[in-house]
């Protein structure tokens, strides 16, 4: 379907691919990994057509449809969230508006005169519209909407005045509503509640075409794909199964090119020693020169490449009383709706809850509370003896210098910490090498994000309290997030959409549901296992 022919491509100084060589198949669903810049994002604009290879060949069969999402979603106002979803699906869009503008022309009076025609031709346009199910389409347009979590009043509203995260949504809507023959999907799960992200999972499993996707999110990945593409050194390696398959495999893999490498390495020492130690004899000329010719033509095996993983050692948190946070009959009313009516609630040293409830349940209200970042309409909340609070929320990201370097930025904030330490920190956080030397103006938002996370954790508080941590984040910094927290001695209240992140980092359960407010002892695994679902209102 998809074939991709000893393609070579670079970009500026960096090569990206070396006569690299992959294809997708018909109802294959493929993920794509590989470190951040190995170059995902440019093969899908290969396949896609957006861009060529300076080598090679990409090969499409003859009438596929393609739909490509990723997170350029343009400009998008002036139209309803319907509107918008409905215009981009595919064939049947360009006939719906065939059969608008025919309406308005039998609606014309100075059209009379060629009303026959107009007719005709109309019967012709709602025969082909009705083939492709057009009817429908509105119906099967919101029925995506409203599984990516949009309610009523947002399908119908203008589109411009969503948050760029919703225009995300509607973007991804429309190439879903569209069910191409391909669907290409660059970090789908961005921008996604675990609500959304689970009804998107189910979505995906039932597609019928071919999928090609990056995420980095481990665990919505595993129940989708069943293939790997892995990108690595400008080559690309294909592997059967899922992402946790290809891991295991990946690390055998690079044991047996270990074990390789190291067996020929013994072997060429010996070797060595032998001529070393008998080239001056003329009894063992002979010997000598036959091992020499040998050794010239030995297939080297070079030594495996080794994965740059991010790491960092983390200071201990300092202690802290047993009583962390807590919140006695609190009330909070968002004008008419009641977020919560006479809370209690207690956070105690080394608890980790997570906190989970359907959009609009009050998940964040509860974070900004305890951070004081909002106040109760009545109740009151405390904070425990010695508690040193760290709350990351998206508005923690304005608290940057735009024209301070990220180097710059962390050196102001820790005026006592060695260059070293804080080269070590950027990196863990994926700021390598000249990326330190950017000015915080020109940060996406994912970077800002990791560049306020990062200043926390090097001077870590007693009590995090984190609103969706993992947002942009890629796999490799996220486990070592995940790694990091996972040794924090410190308490945690925390909203995420990433299940392995909930399943590795809990302890404790926050549910809130419209019947009330349920807590659950044992982290998320325990959670899921006991309620059934894996989200409140989703089985």
């Amino acid at each position: 379907m998809i074939r991709l022919d000893n393609i070579s491509k670079q970009n500026s100084h960096q090569l990206l691919f070396v006569e690299a060589s992959a294809a997708v198949l018909r109802g294959e669903k493929v993920g794509l990994v590989g470190p951040n810049g190995s170059g995902k994002s440019t093969l899908f604009r290969l396949i896609t057509g957006r861009d060529t290879p300076d080598e090679g060949q990409v090969l499409i069969d003859r009438g596929i449809t393609i739909g490509y999402f990723d997170q350029d979603v343009g400009e998008m106002s002036g139209h309803s969230a319907v509107a918008e979803v409905m215009n981009g699906a595919g064939p049947v869009s360009e006939v719906a508006a065939e059969l608008h503008a025919l309406e308005h022309a039998m609606a014309d009076p100075d059209r009379a005169d060629d009303m026959d025609e107009i007719i005709a031709a109309y019967g012709e346009v709602q025969h082909r519209f009705e083939e492709l199910d057009g009817y429908a389409l509105e119906g099967r347009a919101r029925e995506v909407l409203a599984g990516l979590s949009f309610s009523q009043e947002m399908m119908d509203g203008d589109v411009g005045k969503l948050s760029g995260g919703w225009k995300m949504r509607v973007a991804l809507a429309r190439i879903l509503l569209m069910r191409p023959d391909a669907m290409l999907l660059d970090e789908p799960s961005n921008h996604l509640d675990l609500e959304s992200l689970i009804w998107l999972e189910h979505f995906l499993r039932g597609y019928e075409g071919a999928l090609l996707m990056t995420s980095h999110d481990r665990a919505f990945m595993n129940r989708i794909v069943n293939r790997i593409i892995e990108i690595d050194g400008g080559q690309l390696t294909s592997y059967s199964g899922d992402y946790e398959f290809y891991e295991a495999q990946r690390a055998l893999a690079e044991k047996q090119a270990q074990a390789r490498f190291e067996r020929q390495q013994a072997m060429l020492a010996k070797e060595l020693a032998f001529i070393e130690r008998f080239k001056a004899r003329a009894s063992h000329a002979a010997q000598v020169q036959s091992r020499v010719k040998k050794l010239e033509k030995v297939d080297r095996v070079e030594p495996p490449r080794r994965r740059q993983t991010v790491a960092f050692d983390f200071p201990p948190a300092p202690r802290c009383g047993e009583d962390v946070a807590t919140l006695a009959k609190i009330d909070k009313r968002y004008g008419a709706k009641v977020i919560y009516d006479g809370l209690d609630f207690q956070i105690r040293r080394r608890e980790r809850w997570c906190v989970m409830g359907v959009n609009g349940a009050g998940k964040s209200t509860l974070l900004k509370l305890i951070a004081r970042a909002t106040d109760p309409d009545e109740g009151e909340v405390k904070i425990g003896a010695s508690v040193k609070m760290g709350y990351f929320a998206q508005h923690a990201m304005d608290l940057l210098d735009g024209e301070a370097t990220i180097f710059e930025w962390l050196e102001a904030k820790f005026p006592q910490a060695g260059q070293g330490a804080l080269r070590a920190l950027s990196g863990a956080f994926g700021f390598s090498g000249d990326d330190v030397e950017k000015r915080c103006r020109v940060l996406s938002g994912g970077e800002k994000a990791r560049l306020v996370m990062a200043a926390m954790l090097f001077d870590p508080p007693n009590f995090l309290v984190l609103d969706e941590p993992t947002n942009h984040l890629d796999l490799a910094t996220k486990e070592m997030l995940i790694k990091a927290l996972g040794d924090y001695e410190g308490a945690m209240l925390f909203v995420s959409h990433d299940r392995h992140f909930l399943a590795e980092l809990s302890n404790r359960v926050l549910e809130l549901t419209p019947q009330g407010v349920h807590a659950y002892g044992g982290g998320y695994r325990e959670y899921v296992e006991r309620t059934g679902h894996e989200a409140p209102g989703v089985g």
